[in-house]
């Protein structure tokens, strides 16, 4: 039933933030048998679908807007143009780059290269 609340969550491919909204009231106004549990559940699947919409970009510099721009174009054309994106500047990387959607993580950070050269020795 979570994953039927799901799909009623979209409109024109896109999350709702209004109708998902608008279930979970409808939800707690009804109390179906379960319904914490159902709340519980259609909670955690909508995390995920905004976490697989939502791309976050860690770099140890600053990038330049141009930069940060041109990632953002790509990712949305594998993700769909409602990929939002956020940055994040993180020394510990020491160079490079590391971009995580929902599961999916791209490591190309010299930190990530150090570690599997390290492993490989």
């Amino acid at each position: 039933m979570a994953k039927g609340l799901l799909r009623a969550s979209f409109v024109d491919g896109e999350l709702d933030r209004s109708r998902v909204g608008a279930l979970v009231t409808k939800l707690i106004e009804s109390k179906p048998r379960n319904y914490i549990r159902l709340l519980e559940t259609y909670t955690r699947l909508v995390r995920l679908e905004i976490e697989k919409r939502t791309a976050t970009i860690e770099t140890a510099t600053e990038l330049s807007p141009g930069a940060g721009d041109k990632i953002v174009a790509n990712l949305q054309r594998k993700y769909g143009n409602d990929l939002s994106a956020r940055f994040v500047v993180n020394s510990e990387l020491l160079g490079g780059m590391r971009i995580r959607v929902g599961s999916d993580v791209w490591d190309s950070s010299v930190r990530n290269r150090l570690q599997r050269l390290q492993q490989q020795l």
